[in-house]
């Protein structure tokens, strides 16, 4: 039988076999709860990235509609004050603009 460290010229006694086989025990099952711990930390890291990425696709999506939708809306308000184009739509074009064309 062996000593504590392997040392074959140290003998071990039951009582210290028996705790070092219990502390093995606990020591294996520690490395394989953190094992578990890794695990699970590894699929949340993933899960939050793809969650990460998800939003910013939405956020840019959102952002391109709400320009699209200030730009129309400019677009309506110029149309709308600009008191030329409003003169364009109502009247009708004296004489000289039409021989112009």
């Amino acid at each position: 039988m062996s000593g504590p460290n392997g040392d074959p010229q140290v003998l071990a006694d039951s009582g210290d076999e028996d705790e070092y086989i219990a502390i093995n025990s606990v020591l294996d099952q520690i490395n394989s709860w953190l094992d578990h711990l890794e695990e699970k930390n590894d699929h949340l890291h993933a899960q939050l990235k793809e969650l990460l990425e998800s939003n910013r696709q939405a956020r840019l999506e959102f952002q391109q509609q709400v320009r699209k939708a200030q730009a129309t809306a400019v677009v309506a308000t110029d149309t709308a004050t600009d008191p030329e184009s409003s003169l364009l739509l109502t009247q009708p074009p004296n004489k000289d603009e039409m021989d112009f064309v």
